[in-house]
């Protein structure tokens, strides 16, 4: 299922919590919000709506690089002298090859440690766990860890510390039922999906 589904359904969920909850009209929009959010977390694994929004284009910082290693090549070429010379062009071709291994991906990974950073120096629990969520999501494979039963009790624990943080009510439930969503929209169940969720992880591998 698309992205587009998953934050539509997502949100639905939090419609739904807010009118049970009987939320005012700024808490609704909230919930909502946080429906919507929560139903693409999941597939923070791959590149999709969700991880674009959260990271700066790894076309942005390769290019930025790039820029910054070519003015060092040339300051170095031009008014180095001896080893510096030699040492400064070294080292803006070195930083034009890492810059083309940078993908999607490992800006993600940077995004992560800056939002655990942050959370911590904020003292807010529900951020720095985000951001281990988000450093594991970088490096696991497509529709495994992120939605499994594993992934989702360590979204549940980042979900009720944001609702202990708020101090809102249908926090918890508005997170949880946007991750849940998602997972049963990704279920071979599904005629329009091919492949399943391997919602045991790491105990079975079992598509479902």
């Amino acid at each position: 299922m698309n992205g587009t589904s998953h934050t539509v359904i997502g949100a639905t969920a939090g419609f739904i919590t807010a009118n049970i909850f009987q939320s005012d009209p700024t808490a609704t929009i909230f919930l909502v919000g946080a429906g919507a959010i929560s139903g693409l977390m999941p597939d923070l694994d791959i590149d999709g709506k969700l991880r674009n929004k959260i990271t700066v284009s790894h076309k942005i910082i390769r290019g930025v690089a790039r820029f910054i290693a070519v003015l060092m090549i040339l300051y170095s070429f031009f008014t180095g002298t001896g080893m510096d010379k030699w040492i400064g062009i070294g080292a803006g071709v070195t930083i034009i090859f890492i810059s083309s291994l940078i993908t999607q991906k490992r800006m993600l990974t940077v995004t992560g440690i800056g939002v655990l950073i942050g959370g911590l120096s904020l003292a807010e629990n529900w951020l720095w766990l985000l951001g281990i969520y988000i450093i594991v999501a970088s490096f696991v494979p497509h529709r495994s860890y992120t939605h499994s039963l594993l992934g989702t009790l360590f979204f549940a624990i980042i979900a009720f510390q944001l609702e202990e943080s708020l101090g809102l009510d249908g926090v918890f439930i508005t997170c949880i039922l946007g991750y849940l969503s998602h997972l049963v929209a990704d279920m071979k169940l599904l005629p329009v999906n091919k492949r399943g969720i391997k919602f045991f992880l790491p105990l079975s591998k079992k598509e479902f």
